[in-house]
């Protein structure tokens, strides 16, 4: 389901992110596009909302991962009432980082696919968060000779590519292939 009103979510989000840079302190710059603008050229985002924020602390945002930008559109995903399902529709970045993790994410699903290709075998990936899974499934879906599935519970969920027409449910990824990438 499409947010309905685009300016009221961006104007909640923008009234967050000015208690964010007045009370909180920090030194932010940032622009909120919504509607057609908002849409990943890429296509590995079914965003809506985009938040690109820059200044110099948007390093703060990017550490770890980006769990702060995680954390902020989880809270605005909340504010605006989306569901769990939806919360995809909002992306918050910050220096282009998850602009270059998507790159990362098409290049590391090529890697994965030419050696499943020469292999004949699945490969897993490091496990990582729901959001770059469906992002690395996206990525794949170039291949029509690899399929990909998720495997793995809360935060050890993984991605495996297999040849296509690989029997998945023969297959049971070593504990040292899902906590660091590999193939099998």
């Amino acid at each position: 389901m499409p947010i309905e009103d685009y300016r009221g979510a961006a104007e909640k989000i923008a009234s967050l992110l000015k208690t964010l840079t007045t009370l909180g302190g920090l030194r932010l710059k940032y622009r909120i596009t919504a509607g057609a603008g908002a849409a990943d050229p890429d296509g590995l985002e079914a965003r809506e909302i985009y938040v690109e924020m820059a200044g110099p602390d948007a390093g703060l945002l990017t550490q770890r991962g980006g769990e702060l930008l995680r954390a902020l559109e989880h809270v605005a995903a909340k504010m605006i009432r989306l569901e769990n399902e939806e919360h995809d529709k909002i992306s918050f970045d910050a220096n282009n980082f998850k602009a270059l993790r998507a790159q990362e994410l098409k290049l590391a699903a090529q890697t994965a696919a030419d050696k499943v290709r020469e292999t004949g075998q699945p490969y897993c990936f490091a496990p990582m968060s729901s959001r770059e899974r469906r992002m690395l499934h996206l990525a794949f879906r170039g291949f029509e000779d690899i399929e990909t599935s998720s495997s793995g519970e809360g935060l050890q969920r993984f991605v495996v590519a297999y040849p296509e027409g690989y029997d998945q449910r023969k297959f049971r990824p070593a504990p040292q292939a899902m906590a660091r990438g590999r193939r099998r």
